[in-house]
């Protein structure tokens, strides 16, 4: 949460507001709104995935309060490209609102109607490419290619009578891309002779110094496991990674080996990929997953997702023998995808999971299997020098990669009071050429957890750390009600304990002898004697058992 929390003053004529409501320290919740003449323009809308401290959430969304009372003022949500950080929010954003118009290429709002199918949601949609203008309210919006690690990304300059802003979404400068797509500079050379007055970048890899590899130099190194691979062969990747998935399919077919989609998401996004053009499946080689356990062990291919770790994806339930597919000696199990941060631990208990199964694991640490998707430092430092914007402000990462990316800016002659490290809620007003810090809004995580949003608290999810790694007691004692003294009980049951409950046989007589005491005091609110159970057994558990689980005490009155 921030700590210099402050209200902005009351927007300015002819001033431009930017407020980010997500991906500023993190990894994750891409989401910016900008503000002119009483207009709102949202560009992207993602989702967080939970970490292990945040048991039970499926998915962490931008807080959406300081747009609740304005869904009338939005005049549209920008999608850069369809990765779940920047789209995976929309059908909750929609549910508050359904007409609001969602812009993005054809690949990008395809992947955003199949997900908003699921939640019952028909958008309206505007499918824009790069070169193109619009006008939306306020904002006349120009769309520029970029080079990502899905097809169809694009960054979006935004020119208002408060000057012109460009961000980048996610990019970096693939000079050999697979689609021939590459960033495309000219443009950004162009805006540059504009004038740039806010440069909002891309910051996941400013810490990387020099440029990221190229994509292309992945797949020979795929067809070289695949081709050495004795047995099955079991991919795992972001379910919207097209470029991957065509490698594998590529080197698959090259092999003689049929591949088979594993995962919902994997599913559907690559159907919607092949239907579209972006992905180009060789025939005969797709073959049904149900239909691939005919066939020899060293015919198939597996392509799924859970490269992550995430406890419910495929390969987390292969590797926890949960799956239809049992990894084994002799398969071959390739992560083609970079570490979140904070996914690390899980990740490598799922390659150690399969490692023990047998598999071979073939990821990141011990080959070139994956690439970026991010503009490494050299990148970033060409942009600057390209575009040399008058303010910078560092998006999309946590606080090292902004203070990273600033740290660039500055080297290449940027002011540092021209670059704006912010956090989630920082209100940026831009006028006249400078861009300035106006307020600091007190922004929180919203946890999506089954079908309820916003409901669980942080509280609530330190509860579910304390029952997780302490365990639970429940006390259940009756008293009477005109003097306070036990009749019956105490009663204690423990879950999550070493011990079985006789352990708590020493206790019982000091929890009768403090709710005596508290009798004595003329103490009657069973809410109050719950306290003292409370406190008592507490104290003693902590004490006896060097624990402090969750207690939950219950005095009943007779």
């Amino acid at each position: 949460m921030p700590t210099n929390v402050f209200e902005p003053a009351a927007l300015e004529p002819g001033t431009l507001r930017v407020t980010p409501l997500g991906g500023l320290g993190e990894v994750g919740r891409n989401m910016t709104v900008f503000e002119f003449d009483g207009k709102l323009l949202v560009v992207d809308c993602g989702v967080l995935f939970p970490e292990e401290h945040q048991p039970g959430v499926d998915l962490i969304l931008p807080d959406f309060e300081p747009l609740k009372g304005r869904l009338d003022d939005i005049v549209g949500v920008v999608l850069t490209h369809g990765h779940e950080d920047h789209i995976g929010a929309v059908p909750y954003l929609l549910k508050l609102k359904s007409d609001i118009p969602l812009l993005g290429s054809g690949l990008t709002l395809a992947l955003v109607e199949a997900k908003l199918k699921e939640h019952r949601l028909k958008p309206y949609t505007l499918t824009v490419a790069e070169g193109q203008r619009e006008q939306v309210g306020p904002f006349e919006l120009e769309f520029v290619a970029v080079n990502h690690s899905i097809p169809d990304a694009l960054a979006v300059a935004i020119r208002t009578p408060a000057g012109l802003v460009l961000a980048t979404g996610d990019f970096k400068m693939d000079q050999l891309p697979l689609d021939g797509r590459i960033t495309d500079l000219r443009a950004f050379s162009r805006l540059g002779e504009e004038g740039v007055d806010l440069f909002l970048v891309d910051s996941t890899n400013a810490d990387v110094p020099g440029f990221t590899p190229l994509e292309r130099s992945i797949g020979p190194v795929l067809d070289q496991v695949i081709a050495k691979a004795p047995r099955r062969v079991i991919v795992a990747s972001f379910s919207s990674h097209v470029h991957r998935v065509q490698q594998v399919l590529d080197a698959a077919h090259a092999h003689g080996r049929r591949l088979a989609f594993l995962g919902r998401s994997m599913v559907r996004n690559m159907t919607i990929a092949e239907e579209l053009g972006y992905l180009n499946v060789p025939s005969g080689v797709l073959i049904d997953y149900k239909k691939a356990k005919d066939l020899p062990d060293d015919r198939i291919v597996y392509m799924s997702t859970g490269s992550q770790g995430e406890p419910m994806a495929v390969l987390s339930r292969m590797a926890n023998l949960d799956h239809a597919i049992e990894p084994g000696p002799g398969d071959t199990v390739i992560l083609a995808s970079s570490l979140i941060p904070g996914n690390e631990n899980a990740v490598y208990r799922v390659i150690d999971g399969l490692t023990k199964l047998g598999a071979n694991v073939v990821h990141k640490g011990n080959a070139k299997v994956h690439v970026s998707g991010h503009a490494a430092a050299g990148e970033l430092l060409y942009c600057y020098n390209i575009l040399r914007p008058r303010n910078v402000l560092p998006v999309h990462g946590e606080y090292r990669h902004l203070i990273a990316n600033a740290k660039l800016a500055q080297d290449t002659g940027i002011a540092p009071d021209r670059t704006i490290i912010a956090e989630n809620g920082t209100v940026v007003d831009l006028k006249g050429g400078v861009a300035r810090v106006a307020g600091q809004l007190d922004l929180g995580f919203v946890y999506v957890d089954g079908s309820t949003v916003g409901e669980i608290t942080d509280a609530d999810l330190k509860d579910r750390r304390i029952l997780g790694e302490e365990g639970f007691i429940s006390v259940i004692v009756v008293v009477d009600a005109a003097t306070g003294r036990v009749i019956s009980g105490p009663e204690i049951h423990a879950r999550g304990f070493a011990e079985d409950d006789s352990v708590f046989e020493s206790v019982k007589p000091k929890i009768a002898a403090a709710l005596a005491e508290a009798a004595q005091s003329g103490v009657r609110d069973t809410h109050a004697l719950s306290q003292v159970v409370r406190r008592t057994i507490g104290r003693w558990v902590n004490q006896s058992l060097r624990r402090r689980p969750m207690i939950v005490p219950l005095v009943i009155e007779a």
